[in-house]
């Protein structure tokens, strides 16, 4: 009886599911997005090893979207960064962050594979991240995107944009996130 109220309350938080006529099985592993969290700490809370590709780092001038949600004037430079995040070897997500390049620009020579961006905003430009607006939605993946995370094109893709502030009130990224859905369950809390 003590096993069966123990699998039935790791059920509920949605360790393992139960199987009918299968058996118990542990979940897969879930991001909780109550969290202002990086990748590096999102993998860490899952006890894998978060790592990353840069496919790209460049000042841009032609970022529209971007710059309006950086609150630039649309002519600005951004520094754009394309990164494939993955974990254990496998393709995870595709992430490309925006900055505003007047304010950024020295991130080009930061070691992005090695460190978590969280950790070198907060260390070297004495950043204190404080809160995201995100917007979640579907998209489908396009070639690029389908061979760089290793799915069939037109594969379901998870996709986040997320505008990050500082605990000033000050926008300090713009990130665009495509996320294999096979990796991912979106698990939200809500109360009454």
């Amino acid at each position: 009886m003590t096993a069966r109220h123990a699998l039935a309350t790791l059920e509920q938080e949605g360790v393992v599911e139960r199987r009918r006529g299968v058996g118990t099985f542990v979940s897969t592993p879930k991001i909780h997005f109550n969290k202002l969290m990086s990748y590096t700490e999102q993998m860490r809370s899952r006890s894998l090893t978060a790592g990353s590709k840069v496919l790209f780092s460049e000042i841009v001038d032609d970022e529209a979207e971007a710059t309006a949600r950086l609150s630039l004037s649309p002519k600005s430079h951004v520094l754009k960064l394309e990164r494939l995040r993955h974990t254990s070897g496998e393709p995870f997500a595709l992430e490309t962050c925006y900055f505003s390049a007047k304010h950024f620009a020295s991130l080009l020579s930061e070691p992005l594979e090695r460190e978590s961006l969280f950790g070198i905003l907060e260390r070297r430009y004495n950043v204190v991240l404080g809160y995201a607006d995100e917007e979640v939605d579907a998209t489908a993946a396009d070639p690029r995107t389908a061979e760089l995370l290793g799915v069939p094109k037109r594969e379901p893709l998870l996709r986040i944009r997320q505008v990050i502030y500082s605990t000033k009130g000050t926008v300090i990224v713009y990130v665009l996130g495509l996320y294999r859905s096979d990796r991912h369950n979106l698990v939200i809390r809500r109360f009454r």
